[in-house]
């Protein structure tokens, strides 16, 4: 019984503020890799035939590249250059837009188109 007792509170205590965690950061880097993919789809000129997924995916690779880069630069210990950290990561995402709608662009999606013919007769 006391076993059972000291598992519940090991998962209670232990486990479920790391889930939390993980499920914070999943919705977070969601909500920051859209921002930063639409910041960076406006910067891209023309109109990009890519949906919402790949706007947040073009977003994650901007901010994860971006933010290497700034680090490189300036250190990952000092986070002074935030601005010029953030334009880096929309300039990365912009890339990413960029190709991403490239590469749909050379291969529309194949779309399953379903004819029916109703012929009209006059009387």
């Amino acid at each position: 019984m006391i076993l059972w007792i000291f598992i519940a509170l090991i998962v209670a205590f232990v486990l479920l503020p790391f889930l939390g965690a993980a499920i914070w950061w999943v919705i977070s880097s969601f909500f920051v890799g859209l921002l930063i993919g639409a910041i960076a789809r406006l910067v891209v000129p023309g109109y990009q035939r890519i949906g919402v997924l790949a706007t947040v995916a073009c977003g994650w690779i901007g901010s994860l590249g971006g933010g290497a880069i700034a680090g490189a630069l300036w250190g990952f210990k000092h986070n002074h250059h935030g601005f010029a950290s953030v334009l880096i990561q929309i300039g990365i995402a912009a890339i990413a837009v960029w190709l991403w709608s490239k590469v749909v662009k050379r291969h529309p999606p194949r779309r399953t188109r379903i004819e029916i013919h109703h012929r009209v007769i006059d009387v």
